[in-house]
């Protein structure tokens, strides 16, 4: 995950910012705009701003829980052998608080939750997206795809119940969730 931070020197947000994004564990590519002109006409004084893989994400203001899903969704998923228990507690509620996004942990045993969107098309669009993401990571979801809505359950079928990779699996669902509405 690429992280560039553009910020300007003397700037006490710009030094927060810096500090929220290494404490999420993150390295961020740091570029003062008062050394190009084009950068400083483009921001002006409205630092910092955090782009993530090329896209702005925050600006002003970040911490490192709201970069905890972008994390997240920078992780691989790993394919479960079996054998390990599923998690449970503080450590489950711990990686859902990170993932935030509004999935659900239904009976500490699947993360849910429903995406809206205008039409049918572009409901169908976001499965295929999905799809694509599932298939990339070897890591495979529920799908329900109605007109306008997509319902996504996820858990680890091998161990039944949740694992790391379910929550990194959400995480990048929400991230190629931009154009529609949940």
């Amino acid at each position: 995950m690429e992280v560039t931070l553009y910020t300007r020197r003397d700037c006490p947000l710009c030094e927060d910012a810096k500090h929220a994004i290494r404490a999420a564990g993150l390295m961020p590519n740091e570029v003062d705009i008062d050394r190009d002109p084009d950068l400083k006409r483009r921001f002006t004084d409205d630092v910092p701003v955090i782009y993530i893989d090329g896209k702005e994400a925050f600006r002003h203001r970040v911490t490192a829980e709201q970069l905890a899903p972008f994390v997240l969704a920078g992780e691989k998923c790993v394919p479960c052998r079996g054998g390990v228990p599923p998690l449970k507690g503080q450590e489950l509620f711990a990686l859902h608080r990170d993932l935030g996004g509004g999935w659900q942990v239904v009976e500490e045993h699947h993360l849910e939750k429903e995406f809206r969107f205008r039409n049918f098309a572009e409901a169908l669009a976001f499965t295929n997206k999905i799809g694509a993401i599932a298939e990339e990571q070897g890591h495979h979801p529920d799908i329900d795809l109605a007109w306008g809505k997509v319902r996504v359950t996820i858990w680890t079928h091998k161990i039944d119940g949740l694992t790391r990779s379910d929550f990194v699996l959400a995480a990048k669902i929400d991230r190629i969730q931009e154009g529609g509405r949940s």
